[in-house]
């Protein structure tokens, strides 16, 4: 098959767009990621993959994300379940995040417990957001009892963001909700409390939540 002018031209322009994604300079990496989104073109999907996982700019990963939403799902969905288990933190957390923007339910079964378990918060916060998405009618209850198991763990902004999964699924969360309040540990007590708040009263606020949590702890629930 001859190669036009047109064929060259548009050669080029993809290399330049894929080389702009490596600038030094952020802006530019994020015009670029704006751009190849804005034009879509299958070439592009396996470089946008690869740049999530080392793309040091919340700004520009959110970018890259979006951009890949902006290409066909057959071409993005598989290459995005291999990255679940990349041993790289950031490959497996993009890519987790880029699912639940996608929604697609084909990739519920690669949404494992080691995921949503993840020693690292950054996946497993992302994990939670994503398993909230993509969970099948019925299996509610089997999620609220693995993530029932993390409450308690990280800073404000996790235990923030498990919270939010918690009340996001609903009232299927109030046995394993109950069931953590009467944990020996009392940050997980504290937490468990604040989260049924939020369920019971999603107005509350988690920080209001999670000081009355606090105070029913300290007086012996």
């Amino acid at each position: 098959m001859a190669i036009t002018g047109q064929d060259t031209a548009d050669t080029r322009h993809t290399a330049r767009a894929l080389r702009a994604l490596e600038y030094d300079d952020p802006s530019v990496r994020l015009a670029a990621a704006l751009a190849v989104g804005t034009e879509p073109d299958p070439r592009y999907v396996d470089r946008l993959i690869e740049r999530c996982a080392t793309e040091p700019e919340f700004s520009v990963r959110d970018m890259l994300t979006w951009a890949l939403t902006r290409h066909p799902v057959d071409l993005t969905l598989p290459r995005l379940l291999g990255e679940l288990g990349s041993e790289h933190a950031r490959a497996r957390s993009q890519a987790l995040h880029t699912l639940s923007k996608i929604g697609d339910p084909r990739a519920w079964p690669a949404i494992t417990r080691a995921h949503l378990c993840d020693p690292d918060d950054e996946v497993a916060r992302a994990a939670w957001r994503t398993a909230v998405v993509l969970v099948p009618e019925g299996e509610e209850p089997a999620l609220a009892a693995v993530l029932a198991t993390q409450l308690g763990r990280g800073g404000p902004d996790t235990r923030l963001s498990l919270s939010r999964a918690l009340v996001d699924l609903g009232d299927v969360t109030a046995p394993a909700l109950h069931a953590a309040a009467r944990a020996a540990d009392p940050g997980v007590r504290t937490h468990a409390l604040a989260t049924d708040r939020l369920r019971r009263d999603p107005d509350a606020g988690f920080e209001a939540a999670v000081e009355e949590a606090k105070r029913v702890v300290a007086l012996g629930d």
